[in-house]
């Protein structure tokens, strides 16, 4: 028997499980007919890795999804924590999911401070954007990533959707809809197919969608640390010659660590002493918060970007890392992800009040003209970031900070960067606008 649905999304990370919970609030397409493929993790408090399917329950970082144990205040925070803009938090508001999540353990960042190695971190050179300069509470959040997914899945189900706990095995695509295929022998039909399912997706390989790949030859370790001054609320970021080195505060006072390396750097870091972990990164820091202490165990991940030639394709359409990877410098990967579902959901909602087929090409390409391009330029800017700062020696190095020391002084161009970090900037899809319940 074949179950049949007019939209189902493949993929219960967190881009699939936000485009699922807008799509039953906000498509206009009764809930029942909407499906969620794909296997929730169980609950944990930290991300271990483990055998959980990688194209449900991963992202192109490579480290597992959680779900956090929720109405435990006391338990320490996932290792797998997002950087959510104002945009995003918006998105996720609309999806009903916002409102789930435990707001005791979210950290807002009221302030980023990026420096380059040959700067200091008080220094001239050194770029700060604080949210009272543009008359914001913070520039974001820090949440953990599997709350945020678990939160999105509940409010897709409590709105009435399907969920479907199997893996998908293949996709056919055909003109009047498309057939999935699951591990367990199952087959379900639809309408329109939403790959979410990771940099790996099958859904892109059945649709017949090409990709562009570049492998940055680095890793990053992942880490949660004590720093002996408080972190402010402060996000801080330096960029190395060997790449860069990010802290973010987490709220029990905490930091979220992200360093990428090249690849031969890695496995001493990553497998060796904690003392001598804790000494180098202090180090890589230039003790801005003093001595680090490490709090968890390592984790590492390959950094790579991924570029689909394109978004959608007869009964499909591509979100979130199925669709793009990219550089994990700015944490704008998850970003981007939310903004793809609401762009689509606000796509597909468009052609079912004109009573169109939402699945039809023609339709799906206005979702396509609205991200690729969007999504492309942040591509492009993480890969020149990372390359103008980390390969930045001598003379220019000093033209860097020279750079920077300018967009300091200007008032006007820090409110401009400060806006691009609050995700507020530049065209976005109308649930991330404004809170729609």
């Amino acid at each position: 028997m074949t179950d049949s649905y007019d939209v189902v999304v493949v993929g219960a990370g967190l881009a699939g499980a936000c485009a699922a919970a807008l799509l039953v609030r906000h498509s206009g397409i009764a809930p029942q007919r909407i499906a969620l493929l794909g296997m929730v993790p169980p609950v944990k408090s930290r991300a271990v890795p483990d055998a959980t399917d990688a194209t449900d329950a991963t992202d192109a970082t490579g480290v597992p999804d959680e779900t956090d144990v929720r109405g435990a205040p006391d338990t320490p925070p996932a290792l797998r924590v997002v950087a959510i803009s104002r945009a995003s938090e918006r998105v996720l508001t609309a999806a009903g999911a916002w409102p789930l999540l435990d707001q005791a353990r979210l950290c807002a960042y009221e302030r980023m401070r990026v420096w380059q190695q040959d700067a200091a971190a008080d220094g001239d050179a050194a770029l700060c954007f604080d949210a009272a300069d543009i008359g914001e509470p913070n520039l974001g959040t820090i949440a953990e990533s599997g709350a945020l997914q678990a939160a999105c899945v509940d409010s897709f189900r409590a709105a009435g959707g399907s969920q479907i706990g199997a893996q998908l095995a293949a996709a056919v695509f055909g003109a009047e809809g498309a057939r999935l295929e699951c591990t367990d022998g199952r087959v379900i039909a639809a309408r329109l197919v939403v790959g979410a399912d990771g940099a790996q997706s099958l859904v892109r390989e059945g649709a017949g969608i090409a990709v562009r790949t570049h492998d940055y030859r680095q890793l990053a370790i992942v880490a949660t640390v004590h720093t002996a001054r408080p972190h402010q609320h402060t996000a801080w970021q330096r960029f190395l010659h060997t790449g860069p080195l990010a802290l973010l505060p987490l709220f029990d006072g905490s930091s979220s660590m992200v360093w990428s390396l090249d690849e031969a750097e890695v496995p001493a870091l990553r497998d060796g002493s904690a003392s001598e972990f804790n000494r180098r990164l202090t180090a890589a820091l230039d003790g801005v918060l003093g001595a680090t202490t490490l709090v968890s165990e390592r984790l590492s991940f390959a950094l790579h970007s991924v570029a689909a030639h394109s978004y959608v394709a007869p009964r499909c359409a591509l979100i979130g890392d199925a669709a793009h990877v990219i550089h994990p410098l700015a944490g704008q990967g998850a970003n981007l992800g939310l903004l793809d579902a609401a762009a689509l959901c606000e796509t597909v909602a468009g052609a079912v009040a004109q009573r169109e087929d939402a699945g039809a090409l023609r339709v799906l390409r206005g979702y396509e003209q609205q991200r690729r391009t969007h999504n492309l330029a942040m591509d492009a800017a993480m890969s020149a970031l990372q390359f103008g700062f980390g390969a930045a020696r001598g003379p220019a190095a000093w033209l860097v900070n020279r750079g920077l020391s300018v967009v300091n002084r200007s008032g006007a161009l820090k409110r401009v960067f400060a806006r691009q970090a609050l995700g507020t900037a530049g065209e976005l899809p109308r649930l991330a606008r404004a809170a729609i319940a």
